[in-house]
């Protein structure tokens, strides 16, 4: 019954992702948001269809039918205060309260999406399968939708090179979808990890799909589109993975292939071409955890850091960070933060990586 106020206000119409979010950040929990009267909630800015639809509300059943789906299920349930939430999720504009998950989420920072059609070619299958398992190799968890094609092969590719993959579900966590990854599931389950936004017994229903698309992109790094037609789901991660500020990588195929015509549209648009891993690896982060402690150069210069300065490294020191993600803990505009990182990147205290990441030297 831990998240109970949590599947509560979810259940409560109105209430989408980001209201949710202002609601508990100014009530401070879910169950103080469900036991505020009308007045309450008006008084702390909230709409009155929204204040009116929480405070009428009954939801106790939905709230306890989830809470005994859940425990049937073995799944557990990841909220956006936990530290197992995923940070990179955590930045993006819409991200999910909770997430249902099985298997592991710990260590999957950088990684990278690979998402494709359905009816994939048998040029589309090799190159995912060699590329996931390379990425895999190189310690890149591999993040996908578990559909059929492209995304089947991304994780097996990822899983017989015994490596980390992720699978984004648009359907609740107690349902298999497509049927006859029944095996992949369980796999994934006990040697990768499993995720959902969406409440239990949840079907997956076309309209769910585009929704999981910006949790897979939001999990990741980059986006790499192996197979897309024009109109292809994948072009809508690789919006999304644009929109959240991460790269979309594409693999060329052929003029004549009608798979591909959404792909080479992208390396036009600017995405990077991919034909080996390093074209991806050259713009991901170091992988590798980083001690807590900033290292000795930076530590021998700490005492003749300013204030902010100071702040600035210390972030650094839990490991390499892209300058939004910077810019987003820190109290300083985008243009003082850049001066403050060419300042200590000329003192050697911090180096810039592609992407405009940075790290402590």
């Amino acid at each position: 019954m831990e998240h109970y106020y949590w599947f509560g206000l979810r259940s409560v119409p109105l209430v989408g992702n980001i209201t949710f979010r202002r609601l508990v950040e100014r009530f401070g929990s879910p169950q103080r948001v469900l036991e505020a009267t009308a007045e309450e909630l008006a008084a702390k800015g909230v709409s009155p269809a929204v204040a009116g639809s929480i405070s009428s509300y009954d939801y106790r059943e939905a709230a306890e039918r989830e809470c005994r789906a859940v425990a049937a299920s073995g799944a557990r349930v990841v909220d956006c205060h936990s530290p197992d939430y995923p940070r990179l999720l955590l930045e993006t504009a819409d991200f999910p309260p909770y997430l249902y998950v099985k298997g592991v989420l710990d260590g999957c920072d950088p990684s990278v999406a690979i998402v494709g059609s359905r009816r994939a070619t048998p040029y589309g299958l090799q190159a995912t399968s060699r590329l996931s398992a390379e990425l895999a190799g190189h310690g890149v968890p591999v993040v996908s939708g578990m559909a059929r094609g492209i995304d089947t092969a991304a994780h097996r590719g990822a899983l017989q090179a015994g490596g980390k993959t992720i699978g984004v579900l648009g359907c609740g966590i107690d349902v298999i979808y497509p049927l006859e990854n029944r095996r992949l599931f369980a796999e994934m389950a006990e040697r990768g990890g499993l995720v959902s936004e969406f409440p239990m017994g949840t079907q997956p229903v076309a309209a769910n799909f585009p929704r999981r698309n910006r949790i897979i992109s939001g999990l990741s790094r980059g986006v790499l589109v192996v197979e897309a037609a024009e109109k292809s789901g994948s072009l809508i991660t690789a919006q999304f993975a644009l929109e959240q500020g991460r790269e979309v990588f594409a693999i060329p195929g052929a003029i004549t292939s009608g798979a591909s015509r959404g792909t080479n549209r992208l390396i036009k648009q600017g995405a990077v071409l991919v034909e080996t891993v390093n074209d991806i690896l050259a713009e991901l982060p170091p992988s590798g955890t980083r001690d807590a402690a900033a290292p000795a150069a930076a530590r021998s210069a700490h005492q003749q850091l300013e204030p902010g300065e100071a702040a600035v490294c210390d972030l650094l020191a839990g490991g390499p960070l892209q300058i939004d993600e910077i810019t987003a803990r820190v109290v300083l505009t985008v243009q003082e933060l850049s001066a403050m990182l060419l300042r200590l990147e000329l003192r050697g205290i911090v180096m810039q990586l592609p992407g405009k990441i940075f790290a402590l030297t």
